[in-house]
């Protein structure tokens, strides 16, 4: 008799890494190849970006101020899944998290070990507040928070650029569509590379910790998995759901936060450089982990920064575009395919 394929429902941790890494290099070689089919040079292309990205001090600090908020909205979206929630809306609660810090950093005026502090809270409140209707919407009327966190989206982006253009401008007009540059600012770590680096290394560490080792974190992670058996308990099943979704709204919150004061210094539209949706992504390749968010967001981060090394060379943004889409399609292939194996007939006994 043949072997047959049987699919399991869980997918052991040593398979399920060998088919991330498969996927990913199954799409490096697929671009690769397209790249080959138009003309150009992949490997001389691949050695110019090894070497720009990591030969310098400059590429280095790129990727580190690219990685950071990559961190902050992976984290996020992470954060929702271990109580099984799809938090799609990391892009509004950036913006959201950019817009409350910028409004403070303007207007507000206080000594800078005061008012840092203060940008801090508005941008995690900026988050938290612009999930809460999607969460408690998922929570007492199981409206899915998929589509309401998706276009809350489009809602934050258009409020930011709004008042980025009208209410706020930079009444100078020392730059076009931004506001005044704010002038309490997130002090530097690494050169270019602000606090905001560790401090998201290490609030992912917190959170790893705090969901594998705590009580909280236990229930949380029961209410994910299984709802039914939770509220069957006795969990507080609902309250984790709205403490959780709320973590995750206030961290990619942060992400804002980080970028206005540590980064761009202005509020301006298109801030986020789609830092939110390209969170979704880290998470995915983290399947969920908060520790696998880092090696996630630091694969994304190398891929953006070779984007624009990319662009200096001729090729457009789109190109990178198609290698994050190439890498989430084959890493959803590899997952549904680390959940089967071959099953051998047993031989009949003589």
């Amino acid at each position: 008799m043949a072997a047959r394929l049987q699919r399991y429902p869980t997918a052991p941790p040593g398979v399920a890494l060998a088919a991330r890494a498969a996927a990913i290099v199954l799409a490096l070689l697929t671009a690769s190849a397209l790249l080959a089919l138009s003309g150009l040079n992949p490997i001389a292309l691949g050695q110019q970006v090894i070497k720009s990205t990591f030969g310098s001090r400059f590429g280095l600090e790129d990727v580190g101020l690219l990685v950071t908020p990559l961190i902050f909205t992976g984290l996020s979206v992470a954060v929702a899944l271990s109580i099984g929630a799809w938090n799609i809306g990391a892009e509004g609660q950036f913006y959201a998290g950019a817009f409350a810090t910028a409004g403070v950093g303007l207007y507000l005026h206080a000594p800078a070990p005061l008012m840092l502090p203060l940008m801090f809270a508005a941008g995690a409140l900026g988050g938290a507040v612009w999930i809460l209707v999607p969460t408690l919407a998922r929570a007492y009327v199981s409206v899915s928070e998929l589509i309401t966190t998706l276009l809350l989206n489009f809602v934050a982006l258009l409020l930011v650029y709004w008042v980025a253009t009208g209410p706020w401008l930079d009444p100078g007009g020392h730059a076009l569509g931004t506001t005044a540059r704010i002038k309490y600012e997130v002090p530097s770590f690494w050169g270019d590379v602000h606090w905001g680096f560790p401090i998201a290394i290490g609030l992912t560490i917190v959170v790893a910790l705090a969901l594998r080792y705590t009580v909280w974190g236990y229930e949380v992670r029961i209410s994910g998995a299984n709802p039914n058996a939770a509220i069957y308990a006795g969990m507080p099943s609902r309250a984790r759901l709205i403490v959780v979704m709320l973590m995750s709204g206030a961290i990619a919150g942060l992400s804002g936060f980080f970028e206005v004061a540590g980064t761009v210094h202005r509020l301006q539209g298109g801030i986020s450089n789609n830092f939110g949706y390209l969170g979704i992504m880290v998470a995915v390749l983290a399947r969920g982990s908060s520790l696998g968010v880092l090696a996630g967001a630091a694969l994304m981060a190398v891929i953006l920064n070779s984007g624009i090394i990319l662009q200096t060379k001729g090729l457009n943004v789109s190109t990178v575009l198609a290698i994050t889409g190439l890498i989430l399609f084959y890493t959803a292939i590899g997952d549904e395919l680390a959940h089967y194996r071959l099953i051998w007939p047993k031989r009949a006994e003589a």
